[in-house]
């Protein structure tokens, strides 16, 4: 199982920007939503990945089971990345668990959302999904100039090498702020 956790940084542009391709033809050719409709949809997606890379990291990332297995699946999909935080091979979601979430919130926002607008709704979501993934590779392996992103990288190194319990936001840290996960900043 452990084979199904490495993954190149790269891969999930492989998988994913292809269904992005195919929605956003979905969206404005295939259904022809209007444009300005379209881009409302797909922001809403985006809001609603930040909350769930939020909530996913916190509850389910850290979530310590009890059971053998439990432990031992934890620790293959996130609790080796931070026993190996700069293992290039571990910083990106592999496919094994990426493609059934993916799969799982797509037909949980097509039963929740008004017909059609699954499709830029989700461009927004899983395009959040490919900039979380691609962030936090950067965060582990590059070296920015910008404030902007030294802040983020701090954050996430915070998380990694001070305390695992806070600092949940990857590429986002305003759900840490709003839901009081954040470090104090000195």
């Amino acid at each position: 199982m452990e084979s199904l956790s490495k993954v190149r940084y790269y891969v999930p542009l492989i998988v994913y920007v292809p269904v992005i391709v195919f929605l956003i033809w979905k969206s404005l050719f295939d259904v022809k939503m209007p444009v300005l409709e379209f881009f409302g949809w797909l922001a809403f997606g985006l809001l609603i990945w930040t909350i769930t890379e939020y909530v996913l990291h916190r509850y389910i990332f850290h979530f310590h089971p009890s059971g053998k297995w439990g432990k031992r699946l934890h620790f293959i999909f996130h609790g080796v990345h931070h026993d190996y935080p700069n293992d290039a091979n571990r910083l990106v979601m592999p496919p094994s668990a990426s493609i059934p979430l993916a799969l799982g919130f797509y037909f949980l926002f097509d039963w929740l959302l008004p017909d059609t607008m699954v499709y830029a709704f989700f461009i927004g979501f899983i395009g959040g999904y490919l900039f979380y993934d691609m962030v936090h590779y950067a965060i582990h392996h590059a070296n920015f100039k910008s404030v902007f992103w030294k802040k983020i990288k701090q954050h996430h190194m915070l998380h990694h090498y001070s305390d695992p319990t806070k600092g949940y936001g990857v590429s986002s840290i305003i759900w840490d702020k709003i839901f009081r996960s954040d470090f104090e900043k000195k």
